[in-house]
């Protein structure tokens, strides 16, 4: 039994793009998009996409988003030049319409890991992933085996391929060659109604992100987040080896913090963590053991091993080689070297105080038979010695016991 047809009158679209990694922000931005919609009666959500791809997890939250979504979603490649790859490629098949710009592309949606798997359970991953796209694509109505392939043999395709494949709808040059093509077209939608899209004279408004998703999309960047927890660290250690500084010792931990929570919101591994925990150990294990700089040397290779393995992904979601070396080298030239100074000052002599006074060489000014007065760092003291002293002998100081020293002979 056909279910009710519904029509969306000319309105407003709200478009909402897609750039760079699918992360978490991409999900609460979708959420936000979805309530002004509905509150402003939209005609459509355009989901513009250029991305090389994104995590699995964020993915699968914003395809199911799309998926139940009470507005129509367009998906659409754009403009020329942009792609819709590996986690684009899902994102591009749960729109109601699918659509792509000339001179793009889409495809390679095979799961990507750090972890070196076995073929069990690689095939395990692969075919869970492409049960996932085949139960999006099924419902869409679209080709499943072209669909399937770009899984299990990472296959791509330009915008005339995937048209004739069956995987889109059109190829619309922008947003409004999309709304002229769309105008009076029948959709299914996921949950198998009926929709008429009149999309003519409709007027579309971006959407711009607030300052929180602004500032959350800067912040999960995993290059910023390994940075900010390295300036983060390089802060604080600043502080605790020259107490009250008060300005490293704050921004420190602010960035670790930030770098911290930046952290939680991306699939980090446990073996990138404990590298950087190592680096950090073996630092601080150089600036209290000579070592000829092999400690140093090897918490900057495991820093930089750390920040390559911290976050598990796309490539475009590691950390940077560049941004890993260039970090860990400064890093750890600059803990070690601070270190270093703070342990020196730490084993240097006294120069100050009564303190200062141990060690030194002075002359007795009478006789100590066992007490008397010597001449000291410039002072006369009373002084009491453990065997006799003659007057004008060279003593030593060995204890301050109160206001009074405890000498020995000193050779002459």
């Amino acid at each position: 039994m056909s279910r009710m047809k519904r029509t969306w009158l000319p309105g407003i679209l709200l478009l909402l793009p897609i750039d760079g990694v699918v992360g978490p922000v991409a999900v609460e931005t979708f959420d936000r998009v979805l309530e002004r919609a509905r509150s402003d009666k939209a005609v459509a959500v355009i989901v513009r996409i250029d991305t090389p791809g994104g995590l699995l997890d964020p993915t699968r939250r914003l395809t199911a988003k799309m998926t139940s979504s009470p507005v129509p979603v367009i998906t659409w490649v754009g403009p020329s030049g942009a792609r819709a790859a590996s986690a684009g490629f899902f994102l591009l098949q749960a729109g109601d319409v699918a659509a792509m710009a000339p001179g793009t592309n889409t495809g390679a949606a095979s799961p990507v890991s750090l972890v070196q798997m076995d073929e069990t359970m690689r095939k395990k991953v692969e075919n869970d992933t492409a049960a996932w796209l085949r139960s999006i694509v099924s419902r869409r109505g679209r080709n499943l085996d072209a669909a399937q392939k770009t899984v299990s043999e990472a296959r791509s395709f330009t915008d005339r391929e995937a048209l004739d494949a069956g995987l889109i709808e059109l190829v619309a040059g922008d947003e409004q060659a999309l709304l002229a093509a769309v105008d009076g077209r029948t959709i299914t939608r996921f949950d198998g109604s009926k929709a008429v899209l009149h999309t003519k004279g409709a007027r579309i408004v971006p959407y711009t992100l607030s300052l929180r998703e602004q500032v959350l999309q800067k912040i999960t960047d995993p290059n910023l987040a390994f940075l900010m927890l390295v300036f983060g660290a390089l802060g604080l250690y600043l502080e605790f080896t020259n107490p009250g500084l008060v300005l490293p010792g704050v921004l420190g931990g602010l960035l670790l913090i930030l770098g911290l929570f930046a952290l939680s919101l991306l699939p980090w591994t446990w073996l990138g963590a404990t590298l950087l925990v190592l680096a950090v150990a073996l630092f601080v294990l150089e600036a209290f053991f000579t070592s000829k700089g092999l400690l140093g040397a090897a918490g900057a290779v495991c820093l930089a091993l750390g920040a390559l393995l911290l976050v598990e992904g796309p490539p475009d979601m590691r950390v940077r080689p560049l941004v890993a070396v260039g970090a860990a080298a400064p890093f750890a030239a600059i803990t070690v070297f601070l270190g270093s100074l703070a342990v020196k000052a730490h084993r240097r002599k006294v120069l100050t105080g009564s303190a200062a006074m141990i060690g030194e060489v002075g002359e007795a000014r009478t006789a100590l038979a066992p007490a008397g007065t010597v001449f000291v760092h410039g002072e006369y003291w009373e002084a009491v010695s453990s065997t006799a002293i003659a007057s004008g002998s060279p003593v030593r100081v060995v204890a301050i016991e109160g206001w009074r020293l405890r000498v020995e002979p000193e050779a002459r």
